[in-house]
């Protein structure tokens, strides 16, 4: 018998770790596959929610924002690299050299999961980790976003068209507020069963262990 779980991913296109952690939980979600079957949903969290259109030096950003020195940076990059490439994520070893607004990003994963084929969310959140983390693209610019709407299998026209009108940009913020009202303050943050919080980019064996208890309670 295959128990079910909802899962929500409360995470940003720009953390790192919300990378490594959704490769961790895909990994764990292969490992528990015939006894367990979960349906991703993604929803919106904005590290910088200020960032102007023109970005930022990551650097500058990271020593702003943490007091951390281009050093410290540097030895946290590699560490997030090998933590990706457990998970079968790249990260870029150079880094992403500028942090950029992500709120559009928001909006077209909002679309994507009211619009879009089961899975294509899912997809679509792949493809914008892929542009910022690895291939260190301007996650703010409509042609980078665009691109991974097509590799994700969505409609590139209705994209643009979500994108020109500002279309969606309260629902994006009221899930926004709603997770932070609730006690989200940092990313990724995973939701099972609206009742089970585990934080962080953790191994793929702390998710499958959580998987397995939790759905022994179901």
């Amino acid at each position: 018998m295959t128990t079910y779980l909802k899962i929500d991913f409360v995470s940003d296109v720009s953390c790192p770790w919300c990378a490594v952690g959704l490769g961790a939980l895909e990994q764990a979600l292969a490992a528990v596959q015939g006894s367990i079957s979960a349906e991703l949903h993604f929803h919106p969290f904005e590290l910088n929610p200020q960032m102007g259109p023109e970005g930022q030096d990551i650097t500058e950003h990271l020593t702003q924002k943490y007091g951390s020195t281009a050093a410290q940076q540097v030895q946290i990059r590699d560490t997030i690299c090998q933590r990706g490439a457990e998970v079968g994520f790249a990260f870029n070893p150079e880094g992403r050299g500028r942090i950029w607004n992500t709120f559009d990003a928001h909006r077209l994963l909002h679309w994507a999961a009211l619009d879009g084929a089961p899975g294509q969310q899912h997809a679509l959140k792949k493809a914008l980790l892929a542009a910022c983390h690895t291939r260190s693209e301007a996650m703010g610019h409509h042609a980078v976003l665009l691109a991974c709407v097509v590799e994700a299998g969505l409609d590139r026209d209705r994209a643009q068209a979500v994108l020109d009108s500002g279309a969606f940009a309260q629902d994006v913020r009221e899930r926004e507020q709603f997770y932070t009202a609730n006690g989200i303050h940092s990313v990724p943050a995973v939701i099972i069963n609206d009742r089970h919080l585990i934080s962080g980019g953790q191994p793929a064996a702390v998710f499958e262990q959580a998987l397995r208890q939790i759905a022994t309670s179901v």
